[in-house]
């Protein structure tokens, strides 16, 4: 899974041809855990309709702060370089699909 930072945020999110659901996360996050793996089902999913990644708030502060994200995890999603929607805490699949579809 793709991994991004404040180095490469620009060039894989704004810049990205095709819609992007952006993970907040931490390695000491509970909820992170519970649904890193449905993020990283849906990367594999939706491989060349979506580019997933995550970003580690931990590495990465100033994407965070630009978005205001206060609570770990959250989900932005992106399209055409613009933040579409957000979700905050932990979720099911169908709940992150039905958000993906809405913005397709």
């Amino acid at each position: 899974m793709l991994a991004i930072n404040d180095s490469n945020f620009e060039e894989m999110v704004i810049n990205s041809q095709i819609p992007v659901l952006l993970d907040f996360w931490a390695p000491w996050c509970g909820p992170c855990r519970m649904i890193s793996p449905i993020v990283e089902e849906l990367s594999k999913e939706y491989e060349g309709k979506w580019l997933i990644a995550k970003c580690n708030v931990d590495e990465s502060t100033d994407i965070p702060m630009k978005f205001g994200i206060r609570n770990i995890p959250t989900l932005l999603f992106f399209k055409g370089g613009v933040m579409k929607e957000k979700m905050v805490g932990s979720t099911t699949k169908a709940a992150i699909v039905a958000k993906m579809n809405s913005i397709e």
